[in-house]
């Protein structure tokens, strides 16, 4: 492990616009649950927003923070909290109640959603102390800093991840914030940014992290293959010994990051894992893209990056570097839009945007930093009308996770590319007409559907019955593609029926709601 550089706070604060006591409940009226919105794959299965619509509460210590979860009237009740200070195992105590799950010397963010947690004032800095999000939804947290969390010595914090996340968790975004420790294993530390054990449709942006022997990691072994959909973009990876991050499986965005000094490897696809890297820029490091450590391979997608002093290792039976000229080996649609800085402004444009403190300031997609003045509101329902286009609707889409057949599938495609959350795949019927399936292990309430249809094919589909296939009971019927509600009904399986088409179907996503 090389010796980290001593880096001190950012100089420039943002200020709070105002000024109450810790714990206080200010006025629902305060409109914004975060600055800006969110980006990349957490604006998608529902959206990211946070406690958007809720409270506001001011906390200066972990146990404010704990209490401000605890003393809402359910698990879900939106909740903005805004924290200014230091943070750390002598103020962080566990608090109890029906709406939290919390622990003492962490912040807990465990069986609850919809929670906004941002840093105001003079800046909040969580120290050796992480931020643990389980069996969790719709969290947003936002400029603030997580440093110098270990795994053992003194003190310990839960696994020594900064952020960590675990266990069934959907829809965070984490932006603007600066993770940074100060060693690698050997002296304590773990991950900066780790997801685990089923986490889905997570943005990390205009972040720094640094100073650690690992960056993160998605997929915590080679088993581990059910977290995926995750964006990372406009952060700086600094002084770092490997994983930026480690992909085990799912599906990774990464782009017009800037890395810097990555000692042992970067990005390091593994395990199946399909990775889409565009206009990074690569800094005075080593075989920063990959498979490494493993002979379970890993791909990617390359366009327009820059790699400035980057060194390349020989292949081997372990390690398979993608370059000294990195092509591709797969392609990856991405579901949702976004703007690409030039690679070549990347580092200034991060320079002047990235980490914590820093006005929250972004990018225009034209390498030109802005402060964003946007503000989030919480999604609404689909209409009750089939409706064209990928509208996005509320709530998490049940068929991640879930199985897929049919009653036949074209040459080339597949039944698991309409739950892949991938609008590039897609499922075809042999001929015009045909019949594809989501189904469970269990029982699933279900009450809303979203067809969507692949490129070059919207508008193909047009008769159609949705079927419980348990029962064969129609549960309603139309045309064309698009979100379809109808009576909430339990059930293992349920059919998505074409009974007429313009054109041969492509069915990309089959998305299943509850409410």
């Amino acid at each position: 492990m090389r010796r980290p550089i001593a880096w001190g706070l950012p100089a420039a604060l943002v200020t709070a616009a105002v000024a109450v006591a810790a714990g206080a409940v200010l006025p629902t009226s305060r409109a914004s649950a975060a600055s800006g919105s969110a980006t990349g794959y957490a604006t998608l299965n529902g959206g990211t927003t946070g406690g958007a619509g809720g409270q506001t509460v001011r906390a200066t210590t972990g146990t404010a923070i704990h209490a401000a979860l605890c003393n809402r009237p359910s698990s879900s009740t939106p909740i903005i909290i805004e924290v200014e200070g230091t943070i750390n195992h002598g103020n962080t105590t566990k608090v109890s109640g029906a709406s939290c799950n919390t622990a003492a010397d962490k912040i807990e963010l465990k069986e609850i959603s919809n929670v906004t947690i941002i840093g105001v004032g003079s800046g909040a800095v969580f120290d050796q102390l992480g931020i643990h999000i389980r069996d969790a939804s719709n969290i947003i947290i936002q400029n603030v800093t997580v440093r110098n969390v270990k795994k053992s010595g003194s003190p310990t914090s839960n696994g020594g991840d900064a952020i960590g996340m675990e266990s069934n968790v959907r829809n965070v975004w984490v932006d603007h914030v600066t993770l940074e420790a100060s060693g690698g294993e050997s002296e304590g530390f773990d991950g900066l940014f780790d997801l685990k054990n089923n986490t889905q449709y997570v943005t990390l942006s205009y972040s720094i992290l640094r100073n650690s022997g690992r960056g993160g990691l998605v997929g915590s072994s080679e088993s581990d293959l059910s977290n995926g959909y995750i964006t990372f973009h406009h952060n700086l990876y600094e002084n770092i010994d490997s994983r930026t991050p480690l992909l085990r499986g799912g599906i990774a965005h990464i782009y017009n990051n800037h890395y810097v000094s990555l000692h042992e490897s970067g990005i390091n696809s593994r395990a199946g894992a399909r990775a889409k890297v565009e206009n990074n820029y690569f800094r005075n490091s080593k075989d920063v893209l990959g498979t490494f450590y493993t002979d379970e391979a890993g791909y990617w997608e390359v366009n327009g990056n820059i790699f400035d002093n980057v060194t390349w290792s020989s292949p081997g039976s372990e390690n398979n570097p993608a370059g000294p000229n990195p092509r591709s080996n797969t392609s990856v649609g991405i579901p949702y839009s976004y703007r690409l800085d030039g690679a070549g402004c990347v580092p200034e444009v991060v320079r002047q945007t990235a980490g914590a403190n820093t006005g929250l300031r972004v990018s225009d997609g034209n390498c030109a930093p802005q402060t964003p003045t946007a503000t989030p509101t919480r999604p609404t329902t689909g209409p009750t009308t089939p409706t064209p286009g990928p509208t996005q609707p509320g709530g998490t889409n049940l068929s991640i996770g879930a199985g897929a057949d049919g009653s036949s599938k074209a040459s080339g495609t597949s039944y698991g590319n309409v739950r892949d959350g991938d609008l590039s795949t897609y499922w075809s019927p042999v001929g015009s007409t045909g019949d594809i399936s989501i189904k469970w292990g269990s029982a699933t309430t279900v009450s809303r559907i979203v067809i969507r249809e692949a490129a070059g094919a919207v508008g193909n589909i047009g008769s159609w019955q949705v079927i419980n296939h348990d029962t064969g009971a129609v549960l309603t019927s139309g045309s064309g593609a698009g979100t379809i509600t109808f009576a909430p009904v339990s059930l293992r399986k349920i059919t998505f029926r074409i009974g007429s088409a313009t054109g041969t179907p492509r069915v990309a996503e089959f998305e299943t709601y509850a409410g």
